[in-house]
C-alpha cells in the first residue's frame, strides 16, 4: 500500500481551501456529514462525549470554511466561558456588571474590528479631513508573533459567521448576569453551544436557555422525527438552488450588476425576484440547518414564519429572521427602555446617528433636520404625558431598526434599509392608532398630492402607489360608514390579501438599498452601494422602454418559478403541515425514492459555480 498517497489524501481532507468550504449545496458536506454520523453513533450514548465530539467536529468544519479564523472562535468561546463563572460566582452587583461589561466589550471589539474597521475609517476621514487607511493591524502582530508571513495585512477579511455566533455568546453571558440560566459547567459543553456546526454561519442564534438544556439530554429521534428531518433538508436545497440560486444566475445578478443596461421594468421585476431569492437563500439554509440538528437530536428555533403573508411591517418582523428579531428585542430594545421609557442610551444613539447623518450624508441641513426632528419628538412627549410612552416606544424602535441595519453591513445603504423598515413600523403603529376620520382625510389627501404629482411627473412608480393609497382611502370610507354601500363577505379576506400585497410591496422596495449594499468589499461599499441604487430608481422612475410582454417571454422560466415560488409561500399554514407529516409517514422505500428523484430534480438546476448563501457575509 502507498503510504504517501493516503497521507496526501488525508492532508488534503483536514486542510483550508478557499475554493472548496463546506456548503450545504456542494459534494464535499455532504461526504463530510455523513463520515461524522456514521461516528456519531459511537457517542452518542453519553452526553458529554456526544458534545466533545460535535464540538471537535465543528471547530474541523469552521476551519475547512473559514481558515485560521477558527482561533478567533476558540478566543471568544474560552474568554466568555470563564467570565460567565466569574459572573456567576461574584456576590456583589458592581462586580457582576464589570465582568459582563468586559465580556461585551471584548465580543463586540473584535466583532466592530473584522465587520466596521473601514466604516469608521470613512466617517473619521469625513468629519476630520484625513486620509487614514486601514490595514490589518491584528495580521501584522501575528506574523510577528509567529516569524512568517501566513497572515495577509492589505485588508481585514470578515470572519463567515461572526455576527451570529458574537450575538449567541453575548446573549448567553448576559442571560446569566441575569440569573436567567447557570453557566456551563465543561467548557467542552460551552464551546459545542457556541459552534454547532449546522448553524454556526448563518444561524439561527439559538438562545442558552433554549439549548444548554438539550446538552445534557439523552439522544432521541423517532420515526416521524426522523422523516421530517429529511423533509427540511430536501426542502431546504429545493429553496437554495432550485428558487434562489437560479433567479439570481439568470436574472437578478444580471441587472444588479449594469442597472442601467436594463429597462426600468426588468429594475423593478429583479427588485421582487430578489424578495423571494434572499428569502428562498436564508430560510434554505435554516431548514436544512434545523433537519441535519434533528438528525443528531437537537432542535433550532423556528427562524421564518411565512414572512410574505404579513399584513404590516410589525407582522413581518415577527415572522423575518426571528432569532435576530427577539434577540434586538431582548438585548437592545428593552434595555433602552422599550415602550415605558427613555433611557441614556436612547439619547446616545440619537446623538451619534445625528452625527453620522452629517458625515455620511456631507449636508449640514441633513444633520440640523434629524436634530430638529429629535428634539421636537422629545418636546412632544415632554409635554403630552398622554403620547410620552408611544412616543419613547417609537423612538426606541427606530434606533433598534438603524442598529439592525448596521448589524447586517457597514454600510450607509443597510442604515437606510433599516431606517425603512423602522418608519414602516412607525407609520403603521400612527395608522393603527388613530382615528377614523383622520384616516380618512389622510387617506384623500395623500391621493389628492399624488394625482397633482402624476400629472407633473408621469412615472410608473407615482401611478402603482396612487392604485394602494386609493383603494386605502375608498376602503376607510366605506367601511366606517362615510360611504353606505352593502358589501359582500368576501371584503374582509380581500382587504386583508391586499394588506399583504402592499406590505410585501413595500418591504420589496427597501430591499434596494438591501441587495446594493450586500457582496461589496468593505472599502468600496457605501460609494458602490449607493450608485447602485440611485441608478436604479432612476430607471424604475424614467418612462419604461421596450414590450413588457417581450421581456416576460424572454425570461419565461424566471418569471414562470417566482410565481411557483410564491404560490407556494402563501400557500396555508395547515397545507404545509398536512404534506410534512405526510412525508414523515412515508414508508422508508417510498421517502428514499423521493429524496432520489428530488436529488435528481434540484441537479437541473446546478449552477456551473456554487452561489454562496447570502447570509455568510454577515
Amino acid at each position: 500500500m502507498d503510504w504517501s498517497v493516503l497521507t496526501r489524501y488525508v492532508q488534503n481532507v483536514f486542510a483550508f481551501d478557499p475554493e472548496t468550504p463546506l456548503l450545504f449545496t456542494q459534494f464535499h458536506f455532504w461526504a463530510f456529514f455523513s463520515l461524522v454520523f456514521i461516528a456519531f453513533a459511537f457517542f452518542q450514548r453519553r452526553a458529554w462525549m456526544r458534545n466533545a465530539y460535535l464540538f471537535a467536529v465543528s471547530l474541523l468544519f469552521y476551519y475547512k470554511t473559514s481558515g485560521a479564523f477558527v482561533g478567533l472562535l476558540v478566543l471568544v468561546t474560552c474568554s466568555d466561558f470563564f467570565i460567565a463563572q466569574f459572573i456567576y460566582k461574584c456576590k456583589t452587583q458592581w462586580k457582576k456588571r464589570a465582568w459582563l461589561t468586559l465580556s461585551v466589550c471584548i465580543d463586540l471589539g473584535i466583532l466592530c474590528y473584522f465587520k466596521y474597521s473601514y466604516f469608521f475609517a470613512d466617517v473619521i476621514n469625513q468629519m476630520l479631513g484625513t486620509e487614514i487607511e486601514v490595514s490589518n493591524v491584528a495580521a501584522k502582530w501575528l506574523n510577528e508573533l509567529t516569524a512568517s508571513s501566513y497572515f495577509g495585512v492589505d485588508k481585514i477579511i470578515l470572519p463567515v459567521g461572526i455576527s451570529f455566533y458574537t450575538f449567541q455568546i453575548v446573549s448567553y453571558t448576559a442571560d446569566v448576569y441575569k440569573g436567567l440560566v447557570k453557566p456551563v459547567r465543561n467548557i467542552l459543553d460551552f464551546g459545542f453551544y457556541v459552534s454547532f456546526f449546522p448553524q454556526l454561519v448563518a444561524g439561527p442564534i439559538i438562545k442558552a436557555s433554549d439549548f444548554i438544556p438539550q446538552l445534557y439530554r439523552r439522544y432521541f429521534l423517532s420515526r416521524r422525527q426522523f422523516g421530517i428531518a429529511i423533509f427540511w433538508i430536501v426542502n431546504g436545497l429545493i429553496k437554495k438552488i432550485v428558487l434562489s440560486d437560479y433567479l439570481a444566475v439568470n436574472f437578478i445578478d444580471r441587472v444588479f450588476d449594469n442597472p442601467m443596461l436594463f429597462t426600468g421594468f426588468e429594475n423593478l421585476a429583479a427588485l421582487f425576484l430578489y424578495s423571494l431569492q434572499v428569502y428562498a437563500d436564508f430560510s434554505g439554509y435554516t431548514d436544512i440547518a434545523i433537519g441535519l440538528s434533528m438528525l443528531m437530536g437537537f432542535h433550532l428555533p423556528r427562524n421564518f414564519n411565512s414572512p410574505y403573508k404579513a399584513p404590516n411591517c410589525s407582522n413581518f418582523w415577527k415572522r423575518w429572521h426571528i432569532s435576530l428579531s427577539r434577540w434586538l428585542q431582548t438585548y437592545l430594545y428593552i434595555p433602552l427602555g422599550g415602550n415605558r421609557n427613555i433611557t441614556f442610551g436612547t439619547i446616545l444613539w440619537i446623538a451619534i446617528l445625528t452625527l453620522s447623518a452629517l458625515i455620511l450624508s456631507g449636508s449640514l441641513y441633513v444633520c440640523i433636520a434629524a436634530l430638529l426632528l429629535a428634539i421636537s419628538v422629545i418636546l412632544t412627549a415632554w409635554y403630552c404625558p398622554e403620547r410620552r410612552r408611544k412616543i419613547w416606544a417609537n423612538l426606541n424602535s427606530m434606533i433598534t431598526m438603524l442598529l439592525g441595519g448596521l448589524w447586517h453591513g457597514a454600510c450607509m445603504n443597510f442604515l437606510i434599509w433599516g431606517g425603512l423598515n423602522g418608519v414602516g413600523m412607525i407609520v403603521f403603529k400612527f395608522w393603527r392608532d388613530a382615528s377614523l376620520f383622520v384616516r380618512c382625510i389622510g387617506s384623500t389627501a395623500v391621493v389628492l398630492i399624488l394625482w397633482l404629482l402624476t400629472i407633473h411627473v408621469p412615472l410608473p412608480v407615482w401611478n402603482l402607489f396612487l392604485v394602494y393609497v386609493s383603494f386605502v382611502m375608498v376602503s376607510a370610507w366605506i367601511r366606517w360608514g362615510y360611504i353606505r354601500l352593502s358589501l359582500p363577505h368576501c371584503w374582509g379576506w380581500l382587504e386583508h390579501s391586499w394588506c399583504i400585497l402592499v406590505t410585501f410591496t413595500f418591504i420589496t422596495f427597501t430591499r434596494l438599498f438591501f441587495r446594493s449594499g450586500s457582496n461589496l468589499d468593505p472599502a468600496i461599499a457605501n460609494e458602490t452601494a449607493w450608485n447602485t441604487a440611485s441608478s436604479m430608481v432612476t430607471r424604475i422612475g424614467s418612462a419604461w422602454s421596450g414590450n413588457i410582454w417581450e421581456i416576460v417571454q424572454a425570461y419565461s422560466n424566471v418569471f414562470t418559478l417566482f410565481i411557483i415560488g410564491m404560490i407556494i409561500h402563501w400557500l396555508p399554514e395547515n397545507w404545509k403541515r398536512r404534506y410534512r407529516i405526510t412525508f414523515s409517514k412515508l414508508p422508508l422505500p417510498v421517502m428514499c425514492l423521493i429524496c432520489v428523484l428530488a436529488v435528481f430534480f434540484i441537479y437541473q438546476f446546478v449552477t456551473a459555480k456554487m452561489q454562496p448563501f447570502i447570509y455568510f457575509q454577515f
